[in-house]
């Protein structure tokens, strides 16, 4: 690839309305993934794509997509974890596939399902689903999905830990073996490795950051103190910085609370989590976008359609579920070429679970301000080998009960 083709969008085999689109939209200078990927789709190549959170992958899958429809007169399907990708995937390919005639289809649960079915019956060029809503819908028609052409998983790697490996695999197994298919992750576990194993053919693999690394411009600290300490700690942390905050809660309960006690600290606050409708979600989202919610607390499964490019600070006031959750969480921030700063509460028996999260991002954590404890130092060099395995026996006692649902 030529030094043209990765400082702008006309060297990577764009058909020329897509370079109008591009335009127009004020889309100049594609991101890593975008340069490295879109060429190899365009040609129909399957394609494993290791990216960070907010790279800009929707557009490196959806753009050859959208042209490799256009042309060859097949359908697309795209498989995300949440709801909210959903809504920003159909809201950004939209800007394309509308002006080239293409029909998108949303298929998501907490939606009507009459209405969707109507919609899939109007031939929709696109279709963008979560796992759960599109099984349900080939209970009902066998052959939904036989004109499949090109198939995307994003955020694969979510998808299979929010237990959606069953539904994927009747997917793929209800697809076209001759379809094209394209997988985004921002990690790499061997689940992803056996899926494209069976159902890839001979895959690209294409890695702007090695699976597991944190962006650069992210600043991390942790901060040790008592769990009964922490509502104390984040109204030190939201009064310190002015920018827009992100805190992440373990469960939607504690969702709930928190954003409960944040209004009560006089901050500008909203939540998402599943208890939460979608309507309700948008919203919440919509509101932190344009600065009518200062903070956002969210679990991680809702935090998945968060598309915001100036997030100034992620909170994780309960420690993720694994470091793979770490790495999606803390990707929230330091977007657009930006600063971003990420601080993680950790009780004292919390010491192994920060380890194992060094150990993925092979980076050192350091102690924050205000910590009550020391940190124990690592015993051993970083080495991602075994890290979730062990992340998962260390979880301390309080944390029982809190796992993710797959419910959306």
């Amino acid at each position: 690839m030529n030094q043209e083709s990765t400082s702008n969008f006309y060297g990577l085999g764009l058909a020329p309305k897509l370079l109008q689109i591009l335009d127009k939209n004020r889309f100049t200078v594609p991101t890593p993934i975008q340069a490295k990927t879109i060429p190899l789709a365009i040609e129909g190549k399957d394609l494993i794509g290791i990216a960070q959170t907010g790279t800009g992958k929707t557009l490196a899958f959806g753009l050859p997509m959208i042209q490799n429809i256009a042309r060859k007169k097949t359908r697309g399907l795209i498989l995300v974890p949440t709801r909210e990708l959903a809504a920003q995937a159909d809201e950004m390919l939209m800007r394309f596939g509308r002006p080239l005639g293409l029909k998108i289809v949303v298929v998501i649960g907490g939606a009507s399902m009459g209405m969707q079915t109507r919609a899939l019956r109007n031939n929709p060029h696109i279709i963008i689903a979560t796992p759960g809503r599109l099984i349900d819908h080939l209970s009902h028609n066998l052959k939904l999905l036989n004109e499949v052409g090109v198939l995307t998983l994003d955020e694969a790697d979510r998808m299979l830990d929010m237990g959606f490996a069953p539904q994927i695999e009747k997917i793929l197994i209800r697809t076209p073996k001759t379809r094209q298919t394209l997988l985004y992750s921002a990690t790499m576990p061997q689940s992803i490795l056996a899926i494209a194993n069976r159902h890839m053919h001979l895959p690209l693999r294409v890695e702007i950051a090695q699976p597991g690394t944190t962006v650069k411009e992210i600043d991390q600290e942790v901060v040790f103190l008592a769990a009964n300490n922490k509502t104390a700690m984040l109204k030190t942390v939201l009064d310190k910085y002015s920018g827009s905050i992100l805190v992440f809660s373990r469960t939607k309960w504690g969702a709930k609370k928190l954003a409960i006690d944040i209004r009560r600290m006089n901050h500008t606050a909203a939540e998402i989590h599943s208890n939460r409708t979608l309507a309700q979600r948008r919203a919440a989202i919509e509101g932190f976008k344009n600065g009518k919610h200062r903070i956002l607390v969210a679990t991680d499964i809702a935090a998945r359609g968060i598309d915001v490019n100036n997030i100034e600070v992620v909170v994780n006031y309960d420690l993720p579920g694994s470091p793979d959750d770490y790495v999606h969480r803390i990707g929230r921030t330091a977007r657009a070429g930006k600063k971003g700063k990420a601080i993680s509460f950790a009780t004292p028996d919390q010491h192994r679970d920060i380890r194992d999260i060094e150990k993925l991002i092979r980076t050192q954590i350091v102690l924050g301000e205000g910590s009550a404890y020391p940190k124990e130092p690592a015993k051993t060099k970083f080495n991602s080998r075994n890290t979730r395995r062990s992340y998962s026996r260390s979880r301390p006692r309080g944390n029982r009960g809190q796992g993710r649902r797959r419910r959306k």
